[in-house]
């Protein structure tokens, strides 16, 4: 079987048509050195024969620079992996048949797309098809990409990569409306005073083992300058390393301090909770990391008018990326400013994260409530609160993130980052499938039931390795250190 080397759906339907005629292509996805298995193939298609898969992937081992091998291992593919950066690995097993039964329609404006078209390929392959990811190690690729994960996470929010967020964006757009997952917000009206609140504002601050860094964050939000009552909760996670006796030092009477003691197994998203839910949490609570900075003393005020001004359930701003001592980074400003109030919802399905800093309006905070996990938690926050609720923006810089050689995710093994990613395409795959069920019974036919979910998307799988001490998930800066936890999906 001869690999066709992928550069755009139109020459590989080409090459489907003037190839000899069997069921299955070999398919590399880039220019990386291939060394295939001796029984790789046959893998490969005995495989994809058993079970009518479209798409069959494997692990495979990455050769470096000075001949060694390292193990790649991939993850399975389930319902909302719609990422457009999703790791097959460079060499993938195509129906040949699904491949033109989903390109016939294909414009010539696809297959010109920077990526060739691939992302519309395989979004459309999948629907309603079986895939198959085989973990087994089937072939060897020479590494190309040394950097570390930390390096690596903002890629997709690079302004020099612009013009190909937005073919992204639209391919998943005509992904999302083929299989009725498109989601308009309905604007929930929110009434922010139906309530009686002890403050306007909560900074809330979860931190675990930070002492080098906690007061710059305390510093920073008790610094702000408001018309208005606010306070600052710190929520410390049993910290060891002399965090706790830094935070009981404080006399601020606007900081409040939450103790949290090991055995009750709090994540990220567990101590956002306890924030949450405590009596001193105010109208809106407002997002600071433990290694973090606002970057003024008017970006609370800031916040709190943006949620006046309009009716929203969360408000996300931008932050710039700064290395410890506040020097710019690159990808330096991070905006978000592909965000539209009628496709932001759908566009962050592909995309790791809405931004930051984030705040919310704390009763739809509380309706909904964070996973108890320490990865993603923010992420599935804003997911669920987009479906539902109008997100204010705003593109201006209000917060310097900091990347450091403490941050936790600096240098992520490929099994970590693999959970991590795992995770996200988990709570992709709910919302996704929630969203479908959503617009169904929005528009049920007399008679008819409604219809698998599952077969409707494609195969899910139910591995969701959800823990780690991320700094960011796109912008989820976590700051504890703790075990794995499995969240089932």
């Amino acid at each position: 079987m001869t690999i066709i080397r992928f550069t755009n759906v139109n020459d590989l339907r080409e090459a489907i048509f003037h190839a000899p005629l069997e069921q299955y292509v070999l398919v590399q996805l880039d220019d990386r050195e291939i060394e295939l298995d001796p029984h790789c193939i046959h893998r490969y298609t005995e495989i994809a024969s058993e079970i009518d898969s479209t798409l069959t992937y494997s692990y495979f081992r990455e050769r470096n620079e000075d001949g060694s091998l390292m193990l790649h291992p991939v993850n399975d593919y389930q319902p909302g992996s719609v990422r457009d950066d999703f790791d097959f690995g460079p060499l993938v097993l195509l129906n040949a048949a699904d491949v033109l039964s989903a390109t016939e329609d294909f414009t010539s404006e696809e297959s010109e797309m920077l990526d060739g078209g691939w992302y519309a390929l395989r979004l459309r392959i999948t629907i309603g098809k079986m895939m198959a990811m085989i973990p087994e190690y089937l072939y060897t690729a020479t590494r190309v990409d040394y950097r570390k994960s930390g390096e690596k996470q903002h890629d997709y929010v690079d302004p020099r990569n612009r013009e190909y967020q937005l073919q992204m964006e639209k391919a998943l757009t005509d992904h999302l409306r083929q299989i009725d997952g498109l989601v308009i917000p309905e604007s929930t009206t929110v009434d922010y005073d139906a309530e009686e609140f002890p403050v306007e504002a909560s900074v809330v601050i979860p931190v675990r083992n930070r002492v080098r860094t906690v007061m710059d964050a305390v510093n920073s939000a008790l610094s702000q300058e408001c018309d208005f009552p606010f306070n600052v909760i710190v929520v410390d996670n049993e910290s060891t390393d002399g965090t706790r006796e830094l935070l009981e030092g404080v006399k601020d009477p606007r900081f409040v301090l939450i103790k949290i003691g090991g055995e009750e197994n709090l994540g990220i998203g567990g101590c956002w909770n306890r924030a949450l839910l405590s009596e001193h949490c105010g109208r809106f609570a407002v997002q600071l990391d433990s290694d973090d900075l606002y970057n003024s003393p008017d970006v609370l005020k800031t916040i709190v008018n943006r949620f006046r001004a309009g009716n929203f359930g969360m408000v996300i701003g931008s932050y710039m990326m700064v290395d410890f001592d506040g020097n710019p980074i690159p990808p330096g400003l991070i905006s978000h400013d592909e965000w539209t109030d009628t496709n932001g919802p759908n566009n962050a399905l592909r995309i790791n994260g809405f931004g930051a800093p984030r705040a919310f309006f704390t009763p739809v905070a509380r309706r909904f409530l964070f996973p108890n996990v320490s990865y993603g938690e923010d992420y599935a926050m804003a997911l669920r609160i987009s479906r539902e609720y109008s997100i204010g923006r705003i593109y201006e810089p209000l917060y310097l993130c900091r990347r450091w050689e403490g941050n936790s995710d600096a240098a992520l093994s490929i099994e970590k980052t693999n959970a991590n990613n795992n995770y996200k395409d988990c709570l992709r795959s709910i919302e996704l499938m929630a969203r479908v069920r959503q617009n169904m019974q929005s528009r049920p036919m007399p008679g008819l039931p409604i219809p698998d979910l599952g077969a409707l998307m494609g195969p899910g799988h139910d591995r969701g390795d959800s823990w780690n001490e991320d700094e960011e998930d796109e912008d989820d800066f976590d700051d504890f250190d703790g075990d794995d936890s499995d969240i089932q999906f």
